[in-house]
């Protein structure tokens, strides 16, 4: 076995930067040794000494929409998968949908296996859907290796993929318990109030403040209460369930999650780059790159979703990239009604937050937490991901903490270059992104031939 060494006068290794060697032998450190390793020890092997740069283990990005098979136009594994090693992610998770067929049962994950195969410059794991047609379907699915699954109490966007009522939740809940694999819910939730609402007498049309009023806060906090009171019940039964809300946007409902996570359910939540970038305020009418669901709400909304990732009500950061084709996104109409919702994020996460947590005071240290060690942990890779350890795969980042940038269009790799972030100048620039010890990104360059591998759940039971 060869074995290379990748060494720096600071490697973030359990929360602190110190000056190492990572010695790695067929994709995983083998050891962690001090800067100054024995040449004698290690005559044969190859040295990469990269100084005073930055080593940061690869982040893993749980929420990302791939759209391949089916609607591979939207975006596909090819692009998304350069894209993430371009951002220093190396492991992803996929989402059920937007695909087609949708991955609500074993034929359909076969489906999304082949198209990643020979196509996927980073790891994927993939998450199972939960629909009222196929709660009977699940078992299969969990067996079949999906990380966990998701489920809308809201409408998706697309027909083959509707929402759940509380009592297929209920149903939902009680299967995976039993694998102990997470539930992750797109949590929005209407209601029946009948005060007087702007959007009654009103279309949206280009008005951002419409939009954000068609989808309030409260949508969000009655879903989560529902959820809460479900696993609540579940639990005086015996059945434990790991409850999962995405994209977090409303910080109403933290009050909930810690009120959930107190009373000892197994609750986590996790948000995203652009609710913690982005602002209301600053969103132009008519512009439908800035729509997704829940919305990007404003300024004192945004700083409370920081509150909560500080505190640790919020749990990790996420992309939930979601890209669509222009033609979807109505830019010219700039019909906020009608357009696809959906932000891309995934190339550009690490900067984006880097740059809003060290203005708030946040260590790099911290970031990674977020953005690797606590995503990687969530969805049952924490024994091989996430971390700069022994027995770990050697996923790392050489990461510039300190380059400032625009972002630029001509940089972005997705298939479609839609971006609210261009323009945005920004703290922090991945150079290098490896793979199990391969550099599969370096300078604005993929790097050599697709290398990922498939994550599936019994490798990390």
């Amino acid at each position: 076995m060869s074995i290379h060494i990748y060494k720096s006068k600071r490697v973030l290794i359990d929360g602190n930067f110190v000056a190492a060697s990572l010695l790695v032998g067929s994709g995983i450190i083998r050891e962690i040794r001090s800067y100054h390793v024995d040449s004698d020890e290690f005559q044969d092997a190859v040295v990469h000494d990269f100084g005073h740069k930055i080593i940061i283990p690869g982040l893993v990005d749980t929420h990302v929409h791939i759209n391949e098979p089916g609607r591979t136009h939207w975006e596909g594994f090819h692009y998304a998968t350069r894209a993430a090693a371009a951002g220093g992610i190396t492991s992803l998770v996929d989402m059920p949908l937007n695909s087609s067929p949708v991955t609500t049962n074993v034929s359909a994950l076969e489906a999304k296996l082949r198209s990643f195969k020979g196509n996927g410059w980073v790891d994927c794991g993939f998450w199972g859907g939960a629909i009222p047609q196929n709660i009977d379907d699940l078992d299969n699915l969990l067996d079949a290796g999906v990380l966990g699954v998701k489920a809308f109490t809201i409408e998706s966007g697309i027909d083959e993929f509707p929402e759940v009522d509380a009592e297929h939740l209920k149903q939902v809940m009680r299967k995976i318990g039993k694998y102990k694999l997470p539930l992750l819910v797109h949590a929005e939730l209407r209601d029946n109030y009948t005060e007087p609402n702007v959007l009654q007498t009103k279309p949206i049309g280009k008005s951002y403040s419409r939009f954000l009023a068609s989808r309030p806060k409260r949508w969000e906090n009655n879903a989560i209460k529902l959820l809460i009171a479900l696993a609540s019940s579940n639990n005086d039964e015996g059945i434990f369930t790991k409850l999962h809300i995405v994209h977090l946007s409303s910080s109403d409902a933290l009050s909930l999650i810690r009120e959930g996570k107190d009373k000892g359910l197994c609750i986590s939540a996790e948000t995203c780059p652009h609710y913690l970038h982005l602002f209301s305020e600053a969103i132009p009418d008519g512009n439908c790159i800035f729509k997704c669901c829940p919305p990007i709400r404003d300024s004192e909304n945004r700083e409370h979703l920081w509150n909560g990732l500080a505190d640790g009500t919020i749990d990790f950061i996420v992309s939930d990239h979601s890209p669509s084709p222009p033609e979807l996104k109505l830019l010219e109409s700039g019909d906020l009604e009608n357009a696809w919702g959906g932000i891309s994020s995934l190339q550009f996460g690490l900067p984006l937050s880097w740059t809003e947590a060290k203005n708030r005071g946040f260590g790099l240290s911290k970031v990674v937490e977020w953005m690797s060690i606590n995503p990687a942990k969530f969805c049952g890779l924490g024994k091989r991901k996430g971390r700069l350890a022994p027995s770990f795969d050697a996923d790392f980042v050489v990461f510039d903490e300190h380059a400032e940038y625009v972002i630029e269009e001509q940089n972005i790799l997705y298939r479609h270059k839609l971006s609210p972030y261009i323009g945005s100048r920004v703290t922090g620039m991945v150079e290098k992104t490896f793979l199990r010890g391969n550099l599969v990104y370096s300078n604005g360059e993929i790097i050599g031939s697709p290398r990922g591998q498939t994550l599936m759940n019994q490798n990390f039971s």
